[in-house]
């Protein structure tokens, strides 16, 4: 049966009408017109099937949704739901070892899982021409994985999700805030009380007959939902899905769970050193409902009008007023069995977050008084329309929202019926559910401060305890590998369950573009796109970080944050207001290399959308109470990013290949020095260099040629003349061959940034050594990644790449290793690159053709992706047909030409090694790589060697 999702929404012309506090919703209603058509059906096994026709690109996607989440776990066995989504990918019985995570790549295609509370989801998307080869691969892993399972496997498997744990938790400020909320909101027992990646001694306890008996209790086919969507044909469809899926064992009876949401007995207050944080953190979580629970509407527009906006009342309190934070974020985040509304705030450096709690209460008690704020309400109300024609704007969006909805609900068309419960939501429903879950009721509150800063946590505060991994040298339960595979009787199958042949090679069709001016000077250039009314736009104007002085760097990025604070006639609130009320977002941001205004919109809004980009750029407000909140505010991010290993390295990397003379050696933000001596004169001077001469507007979406450039005409009033822009030269390369430490204290894993300067994207040898860097670190396919995280499980990933600029850009191979494996990880790395070039064989020339070529079938399908491919043409003044030409460069490669190029850039005696880990444990190992080793501070200085 084929059914249609027809959304009716309250629409722009919705009226509101209120008295002081009881304000009543005035229902307009506009229809829609947006429609998915999908056909559902279920196999004899209880796999339930939703069928979606998309063929505006060639390609499908895949996604099936395991009715299995943490919450099926049990406490001793916590992790199990995840861990299990690894162990998925690793091996099944009719495809190679290694299988999921090497050959969709290799077939243009991508992948991924993810477990939550509730569910674990695995998803594909895949050129047309691979699609009964990715049912193959998929149904093997859901069906007939088992038996493949060893414990070389089991333990390999083991390393990984540890890492992913040190990398996302151990490693992370702020990390273990999560656990602390879950152990100590939800009481012993509830499926909620444990984190979804689980306790790490309950993971490595994990034994083979416990894989085993979780599989088979929860990977039934009628404990799932199985969505198929874009360039298919339904009859088809059915047959192959019957024919892979249909013998997967039914398995059994998954009872669903009932809600349980709860009730805090008393206000709980709970303070924790994070050896990560350099900033207080507060939260405050009150219980509340599940999701599809009628209340769960309400609490999403709570949330959002008490922080969402700066009428908002605590963005008034906390950041207005108070000067405690940047923002505040609250929010209802609800699960199928309960759900929790947040309080989150970030503070500004040393602040007490006793103060942010006195600030909001002050907030909240203006809510009371006040009530709803209308425009508010109405601004939510119209950014719902966009917002959910974003939700569905590509197929896996659309196949996520349609197998999610029928896996918890019943029913693929729910989205439906959650914008008319969402748009049914009045002032007086939002004030009722104030009052009912959060009003004088019990919570949870929780203060994360940096180390030794205890008198920053609320006073009176009781210590969570947290478990804490000892990362010890040597562990033996830790190295581990492939091993040999399972020996096992196939599962009996009436039909083929080999390979299948690919189908018919879809034919790469580069979108159309057109082109146009301004008379002021501004290229244009478009790509007409129908399926979804929005619009997405960017204008491109060159210059960036590069048009300000190197002493203040950090001006044109603040820049970019004043001029969104609103105009000569709207003040910072005023000028959100109605951008929100058009349902648009409109932002500006730096690069290296240029300064953007982006935005996006419904395609009937756009030229009110451009009317206020030309109020903004033309009309700035130039506000100092605005100007000095946004310094502060940046100051604190400057502070907060100093807990982040990640980008101690990426800076640190910049700073060494681009030396201090060098616009490129310093983040685009700045750094502390730099952002201090910028004054909102500095500001007003950049201003001043923003040009359309040079500049390039790209817009990608449901608009005509001819009504693009009527719309935006209105910016032919800007008429700045063009200014000069700096050249900085590089400076000599003479740090090859030295490795650069830097001690973060107590870290679970070390950071490796490894790599040397390259080319630029204009270089002729630009697209040839993108495509040789395809085998060695392009995915999870590349070598890196199989190596390091499949074959020892020593990182969550690692990568390699070149980046793209004007300027010479480096190629840069990045990993988080497990601290006890950082020599290990090193040496394999350096000599992967060492040999790269002599193991470059036919085979891997022919591998990287397969995977670039057919992987261009996906690259501009999304909105966003259309206007990347515009920048790139403007930007390196690349001709329309310029990836038809790239694929001719690809085809034309000969194996002497990938050999020739990895020698001339990717030596790796010209390489320099960062490393951000713990000096205590890895210091004295790293010096064994060979390297001259020198130790820098996190922000780039030498450290003096102690006597």
């Amino acid at each position: 049966m084929i059914k249609k999702i027809v959304f009716t929404i309250i629409g722009l012309s919705a009226m509101l009408s209120c008295s002081e506090k009881n304000q009543t919703l005035v229902d307009s209603v506009v229809n829609i017109e947006f429609k998915i058509d999908y056909e559902k059906f279920t196999l004899e096994n209880g796999l339930e099937v939703i069928l979606h026709v998309d063929k505006s690109d060639p390609i499908v996607a895949v996604a099936t949704v395991m009715h299995v989440g943490s919450n099926r776990e049990e406490p001793g066995k916590t992790g199990f739901a995840h861990f299990f989504e690894h162990m998925s990918f690793n091996d099944s019985e009719n495809t190679p070892v290694g299988a999921n995570r090497k050959m969709i790549p290799e077939w243009g295609g991508s992948r991924n899982g993810g477990t939550s509370n509730d569910y674990t989801v695995y998803y594909e998307v895949v050129p047309k021409d691979a699609f009964e080869k990715i049912l193959w691969i998929d149904s093997d892993r859901f069906g007939y994985m088992i038996n493949t399972v060893t414990e070389e496997a089991l333990e390999r498997e083991k390393q990984v999700v540890k890492n992913e744990k040190r990398q996302r938790v151990d490693n992370a400020a702020y990390g273990y805030t999560n656990e602390i909320i879950r152990k100590n909101l939800y009481p012993e027992g509830h499926p909620y009380n444990w984190t979804v990646i689980g306790s790490l001694p309950d993971l490595q306890a994990a034994t083979l007959d416990d894989v085993k008996k979780f599989y088979k209790q929860y990977y039934g086919a009628s404990n799932a939902s199985l969505v198929i969507a874009g360039d298919i044909d339904i009859d088809e469809t059915k047959t192959l899905v019957k024919k892979w899926f249909g013998e997967i064992p039914n398995g059994p009876e998954v009872k669903p769970l009932e809600p349980r949401p709860v009730t805090l007995e008393t206000k709980k207050s709970l303070y924790f050193e994070d050896n990560f944080a350099k900033l207080p953190e507060l939260r405050i979580v009150f219980p509340t409902v599940e999701e599809y629970h009628k209340d769960s509407y309400a609490l999403g527009i709570l949330g959002q009008l008490l922080s969402g906006s700066k009428k908002a009342p605590l963005y008034k309190a906390i950041v207005e007023e108070e000067k405690l934070a940047p923002n505040i974020g609250t929010y209802q985040s609800s699960s199928e069995l309960a759900g929790e509304f947040v309080f989150r705030v970030r503070a500004n450096e040393n602040i007490d977050l006793d103060s942010v709690k006195v600030a909001i209460d002050k907030g909240l008690a203006l809510f009371e008084t006040n009530g709803v704020n209308t425009k508010d309400l109405k601004r939510i109300k119209a950014e719902q329309e966009t917002n959910l024609y974003r939700g569905v704007s590509t197929v896996l969006n659309k196949a996520f929202q349609l197998v999610q909805d029928n896996e918890f609900i019943g029913d693929p068309s729910y989205i439906t019926q959650t914008a008319n419960l969402t748009n049914a939501v009045t002032a007086e429903d939002v004030m009722r559910v104030y009052n009912k879950y959060l009003k004088e009721k019990n919570y949870l509150m929780t203060s994360v401060v940096p180390k030794k800063q205890l008198n920053l946590a609320i006073a009176n505060a009781t210590e969570a305890k947290v478990w804490i991994e000892e990362v010890k040298k040597n562990v033996a339960n830790e190295e581990v590998s492939q091993g040999e595979e399972a020996i096992y009787d196939k599962t009996p199958s009436k039909y083929n369950r080999s390979e299948p042949a690919f189908g018919e090679l879809p034919l790469f069709k580069s979108p159309s573009v057109w082109n146009g001016k301004l008379e002021n000077g501004m290229t244009v250039t478009g790509i007409e796109n129908n399926e979804v009314p929005l619009v997405e736009f960017d204008i491109t104007i060159p210059g960036g970080q590069l048009m300000e002085p190197l002493e203040k760097a950090g001006v044109s990025n603040l820049l970019s944050d004043l001029l969104m604070q609103g105009t000569r006639s709207k003040s910072a609130a005023d000028l959100e207001e109605a951008i929100g009320m058009l349902g648009a977002s409109i932002r500006m941001y730096i690069t290296n290399e240029d300064f953007h205004i982006a935005g996006s919109c419904l395609a009937k809004n756009f030229e009110k959308t451009i009317d206020l980009v030309r109020e903004i750029i033309l009309e700035p407000r130039w506000e100092e109470k605005e100007y000095n909140r946004l310094k502060q505010a940046l100051e604190t991010s400057l502070k907060g990013r100093e807990a982040n290993p990640n980008f101690i390295a990426s800076s640190n990397f910049n700073k060494l290949i681009y030396g201090e003379n060098h616009s490129f050696g310093v983040p685009t933000s700045g750094n502390f020095k730099t952002v201090s001596k910028i004054t909102l004169n500095d500001l007003q001077e950049y201003y001043l260099k923003l040009s359309p001469k040079d500049a390039n507007f790209h817009i990608a979406g449901a608009l005509t040629e001819t009504q693009t450039l009527d719309q935006i005409s209105v910016l032919n009033a800007w008429k700045t003349e063009a200014t000069v822009i700096s050249n900085y030269t590089i400076p000599e390369q003479n740090k090859a061959n030295t490795l650069y430490f830097i001690d973060v204290p107590d870290a679970k894993q070390s950071v490796l940034y490894i790599g040397k300067l390259a080319l630029s994207e204009t270089n002729e040898d630009a697209n040839n050594l993108s495509f040789a860097n395809e085998i060695i670190g392009g995915g999870s396919s590349g070598q890196l990644f199989q190596t390091l995280r499949i074959g020892k499980g020593y990182t969550y990933g690692a990568y390699s790449s070149i980046s793209s600029n004007n300027e010479v850009s480096p190629f840069t191979v990045r990993s988080s290793v497990r601290a006890n494996a950082t020599l290990k990880s090193l040496d394999i790395i350096q000599d992967m690159l060492e040999n790269y070039a002599n193991n470059f064989t036919e085979t891997e020339v022919e591998l990287t053709k397969t995977k670039v070529l057919k992987s261009q079938t996906r690259a501009f399908e999304s909105l966003g992706a259309k206007l990347g491919m515009l920048r790139e043409m403007s930007k390196y003044n690349k001709a329309e047909d310029f990836l038809v030409k790239n694929q001719e460069e690809l085809v034309n490669m000969k194996l002497l030409d990938y050999k020739s190029i990895i020698e001339t850039y990717l030596n790796e005696d010209d390489m320099i090694y960062v490393v951000v880990g713990d000096k205590k444990n890895q210091f004295e190992e790293v010096k064994k790589l060979g390297k001259t080793v020198v130790e820098l501070d996190i922000f780039g200085n030498k450290k003096q060697l102690k006597n």
